[in-house]
């Protein structure tokens, strides 16, 4: 993964004003109806629970268009060229706003169909309400793509086999937040995550982080190239918590 200076989160609070002299590209929706899509490159909309994200915040990127037939699923088609760094996370969301210790669960499903070719990571993103903390969760990845940070180890936690990397990405005003990515050790593009575990671990093993609040769970493609067109489709996800 290339070093981020401004996060997708960060990237989102600025679109009113960045879309303004963006041209984002030529991209279109599937051809059969959806309940909603958009080309826009910070298109959104809320359903059954869930925020949608076209979310197209990188440096250089192509064309990119989000659709939805309801909140757990949806996908895009993109169109982004063979260069470094990352061009989009297109991503469904579901807010949390609970402390660790308060979370008595927090769980998720996926089934996704992605492209052999192209440089993505199909990942969770987790955030805390400050967005201290970025907990990266790869359940498959292809091309050119790598952790931000340095390895650390391998674990078995949440249902799954993973290569630990811990890092720093810096925003525009110099400021830093801390990353934790989980890569799994076999491609996945079906089954369940069990996150709470993931977080007790980074909060009581490893005390790389205190008590946070969890503010949002995310799920998408983190897209680095996807020359010619390539398409992603989450054909059905889950995020639930108690």
């Amino acid at each position: 993964m290339a070093s981020r200076t401004l996060s997708r989160v960060t990237k989102a609070l600025l679109a009113p004003a960045l879309a303004l002299g963006v041209t984002v590209g030529l991209a279109s929706a599937p051809a059969s109806a959806a309940v909603w899509s958009s080309c826009d490159q910070w298109g959104n909309t809320s359903l059954n629970g869930y925020t949608l994200y076209n979310n197209i915040w990188g440096g250089g990127a192509g064309a990119q268009c989000i659709w939805a037939n309801s909140g757990t699923n949806w996908g895009v088609n993109a169109n982004h060229p063979n260069t470094g760094g990352i061009k989009s996370y297109p991503n469904a969301k579901k807010v949390v706003n609970k402390s660790i210790t308060s979370l008595g669960s927090l769980n998720s499903s996926y089934n996704v169909t992605v492209p052999s070719s192209g440089s993505y990571n199909t990942s969770y993103d987790v955030w805390d309400t400050d967005h201290d903390y970025e907990i990266m969760l790869w359940v498959n990845y292809n091309g050119a793509v790598g952790a931000l940070g340095s390895y650390q180890e391998r674990v078995s936690v949440g249902g799954h086999t993973w290569d630990v990397y811990k890092g720093r990405a810096q925003r525009s005003d110099g400021t830093y937040w801390d990353v934790f990515s989980f890569l799994r050790t076999s491609d996945s593009t079906s089954g369940s995550v069990q996150i709470l575990p993931v977080l007790k671990w980074l909060k009581d093993t490893k005390r790389w982080m205190g008590n946070e609040t969890i503010g949002d769970v995310q799920f998408g493609f983190e897209i680095t190239s996807s020359s010619g067109g390539l398409d992603f489709r989450a054909n059905s996800m889950s995020i639930t918590s108690s």
